[in-house]
Parts: C-alpha cells; sequence; structure tokens
C-alpha cells in the first residue's frame, strides 16, 4: 500500500511546487521588453535559463534614449510622449539584430536582411503605473508585437520591476560566473525581503513575501525624495554646473557637485545612535538652512547645504527602514535578512552609505543591502523584462484588453488590489508551459 501511494504523493508535492516557483526547464525563456512610463523610452531582449543547479540570466539588447527636456528644468510630458512615438519604433528595429540565432525546434522570425533569429516566447510591457499616455505607447505596440507574432504579452508593474531588479542582477552574475561554482541556485534575494524604492516618482518601503504578494509599510505623503533632490539642486548647484547636466535628474548633478570626492567625502559618516540624536540633527539641519535663505552663498556654503539636504533626506529613510524592521521582528516574529534599494535614487552612494550606517548602528548589522548597478537603477527595459519572465513563470499572462494605468499599487490589500488586482490577467497551468 505505502508503495503506491508515495509516487502519487512526491508527484503532487511536484507538481505543487511547479506552480509556487515556476518550471525548471533547460531551454531559456526569451521575452522582448518595453519601458515608457515617463521620460525614458527604452527595449530590452532578456532571456533566462533554469538548470537543475541554477537560474542564469543575460541581457542580449538594452539601450534607453531619454527626452531632451532639460529647457524645462525637468520632466515635460508633452515632450516625452513625443520622444517616445519618435524613438519606439526605432529602438525595437535595432533591437531584432540582437535576438539570438534560432536553434533547431524552435520558432523564428525573418529579419529585413534575410537572416533568421529567434521568436520571443512573449512580450514585456510596462503597463503602470506612470504618465498615462506615454504607457500606452509602449503597451500597444507590446500588444501589437504579440498580436503579429501570435505570443503571449505580461503587463509589467512598474515598482514590481524595480524590486525585483537585484533577482536580475543575482542571475546575471550567475551567467557570467557558469563555469566555476558560484553560479546560483536561483535568483535572489529569496522572498521575505524589505524593500526601499525611491526615485523621483516615488518613496516606498515595502514588505515583499513573494512575487504578488507585497506590502506598503510607509510611502511619501507629498514629494517623493528624488524630486526633492531635483528642486533642490535647482537652487544650490550654481548655474555654470547645472548647465552642464546630461539630464534632468539633477540630484545626480547634486551629488556631484557636493560629492566630487566620491565615497572618501563621506567616510566618517555615522548614523545618529537613536531617535533623540536623529531629531537633533533634524533641528540642526532646518537652522542652518533657515540662515541660507536668501542669502548670497559662496561655493563652500553651497556644497554644506547640500550635504545636509541629502544628509536629512537619507537619514529619514534610514529611520523608516529600521522602524519597520523593529515593527516585522516584534508583531510578525519575522527577521529580514535583505534590504533591497531600487530605483533612480539608489544609485546615489552617499544614501547607501547612511542605510548601512543606519542598520549598523541600530541593532540590525546582519541584514545585507542590496542595490543594482547604476544602469538598473533608473527606469530601464531589462528590469520590466525580468519581473514579465518571473510572472510568466509563475503562469500569468495578460489579456489584449488591457489599458494602461496611471495608479497602480503594488499593495496586495490596497482598494486595487495590488500587483493581481486590475483585470486582465490570465492564469495558465504552468505545467503546460512550452518553451
Amino acid at each position: 500500500m505505502f508503495s503506491t501511494i508515495a509516487p502519487a504523493i512526491a508527484l503532487r508535492r511536484s507538481a505543487a511546487e511547479l506552480r509556487r516557483n515556476g518550471p525548471r526547464c533547460h531551454r531559456g525563456l526569451l521575452t522582448l521588453a518595453i519601458e515608457t512610463s515617463c521620460d525614458d523610452t527604452s527595449v530590452a531582449i532578456v532571456e533566462k535559463t533554469n538548470t537543475s543547479t541554477s537560474s542564469k540570466a543575460k541581457i542580449h539588447f538594452l539601450e534607453n534614449i531619454t527626452a531632451d527636456s532639460r529647457a524645462h528644468r525637468g520632466i515635460h510630458p508633452i515632450l516625452a510622449l513625443e520622444s517616445h512615438q519618435e524613438n519606439l519604433a526605432n529602438l525595437l528595429n535595432k533591437a531584432l539584430k540582437s535576438l539570438p540565432p534560432t536553434a533547431k525546434g524552435q520558432a523564428s522570425i525573418c529579419l529585413a536582411d534575410g537572416s533568421s533569429r529567434r521568436k520571443p516566447n512573449f512580450i514585456s510591457a510596462t503597463r503602470g503605473p506612470g504618465m498615462r499616455s506615454n504607457l500606452s505607447v509602449g503597451l500597444d505596440t507590446g500588444k501589437a508585437l504579440s498580436v503579429a507574432w501570435q505570443i503571449p504579452m505580461v503587463g509589467v508593474h512598474h515598482m514590481q520591476a524595480h524590486l525585483l531588479t537585484p533577482r536580475l542582477v543575482s542571475c546575471l552574475e550567475a551567467e557570467e560566473n557558469c563555469t566555476t561554482t558560484a553560479a546560483a541556485s536561483a535568483a535572489t534575494p529569496a522572498f521575505p525581503f524589505l524593500s526601499i524604492l525611491v526615485s523621483g516618482g516615488h518613496t516606498i518601503l515595502v514588505h515583499s513575501k513573494s512575487l504578488t504578494e507585497h506590502r506598503i509599510m510607509a510611502s511619501s505623503e507629498d514629494i517623493a525624495i528624488g524630486e526633492a533632490l531635483d528642486k533642490s539642486a535647482r537652487e544650490i548647484v550654481p548655474a555654470d554646473v547645472l548647465a552642464g547636466a546630461e539630464s534632468t535628474m539633477y540630484g545626480k548633478t547634486l551629488e556631484r557637485f557636493v560629492f566630487p570626492n566620491g565615497a572618501a567625502d563621506f567616510a566618517e559618516y555615522r548614523a545618529p545612535r537613536d531617535r533623540g540624536e536623529e531629531v537633533a540633527g533634524m533641528k540642526r539641519a532646518s537652522a542652518r538652512g533657515g540662515e541660507a535663505l536668501d542669502a548670497d552663498l559662496s561655493r563652500d556654503e553651497r556644497v554644506e547645504l547640500g550635504r545636509e539636504i541629502m544628509r536629512v533626506c537619507f537619514e529619514h529613510l534610514g529611520s523608516r527602514t529600521v522602524i519597520a524592521l523593529e515593527q516585522l521582528r516584534l508583531t510578525a516574529r519575522e527577521e529580514i535578512g535583505t534590504l533591497v534599494v531600487s530605483g533612480g535614487v539608489a544609485a546615489n552612494r552617499f544614501l547607501m552609505a547612511v542605510l548601512r550606517s543606519f542598520l549598523d548602528e541600530r541593532g540590525f548589522g546582519r541584514v545585507r543591502v542590496v542595490a543594482p548597478p547604476p544602469y538598473l537603477c533608473t527606469d530601464n527595459a531589462a528590469m520590466v523584462g525580468w519581473a514579465g519572465i518571473e510572472m510568466f513563470e509563475a503562469g500569468w499572462e495578460t489579456d489584449f484588453s488591457v489599458r494602461a494605468l496611471r495608479k497602480w499599487t503594488l499593495d496586495s490589500e490596497a482598494g486595487d488590489g495590488g500587483v493581481l488586482g486590475p483585470g486582465g490577467w490570465v492564469k495558465r497551468d504552468v505545467l503546460n508551459l512550452k518553451v
């Protein structure tokens, strides 16, 4: 009796594991990804390969074109939309040449030069949140490609893509080290983990239990930190320096101005040991800021003011992160092992130093802080492609009827239901996945 039942139980367990974690196939999943949520037009080709020992990823193509709105000293919605319309098709045409060659038994597409390339398994396109008209350019283009090539599509949640980016990076590193024992057995960090998503449009602290189960523990009520730094930069950075900025991400210009020597300029930084010391530091910074108003500041005074503004912003993030970790420890009996920092401001080295010092000073020294490399911190299609792959592996596709979403929370308990809340999702049996 036992010998008959045991294999059936094992089979059911294997099926359940596949439904939770996705298939473990030897052939790769290939996606063409599109990102147009704001002012970056981005296209990527991302591939993931699962074997019995590792998960590896490769970015075959990634290119961004950012709308030039420096004349307006900030993002201009109409210019951004026109930039998407002008550049997306050309980027896609260029990307097709980077599709992998077709292997035996794989579906292919024929390019204008007569060469044959591997057809993607599905399309990934950002569905929201973001500027609705801009999102629609990429989403509708993704639908058209899906129809033309007769392949599925995944409408990706932009913020979910940001928080999953370190998992892409871990698999990229596994690909680079595939001949050594450093190859990872799975994408990391593993769930659960805590994320700070910090950019010009968002400042969110997220507790992620699974691919689609997220809880927002804190968020900005008025202005995102990235936008605050951009606006501060426009007032603090000398006009000649600001004029040389490559884009309207002036927070990056501010960082270079106040920390010209990089990490050496904040090597002595130490986070406040407790809340009292933290509040005292904020009061000092407020007093200095008041003195600086309407003053004819010297270059050195501008540097000092810029450093203080960054310190206060980043210490506020560090403080809220510690509160969230303490709350999870006390109420949920959950010890978080990884803090993910993603979004455009995650490229700021001073931010990473502040967070590391806060965790060490407040009793969370064992928590690992991870952030993508700078080119994957800002909006990009590679992160969209990776999020699409993770959702596709979990059995999720998107109906062609979906429309762009200007607002779309991550929180599973919010009114819109989080990642899986909006209509248009189609659940596929992952056991029948064809790759």
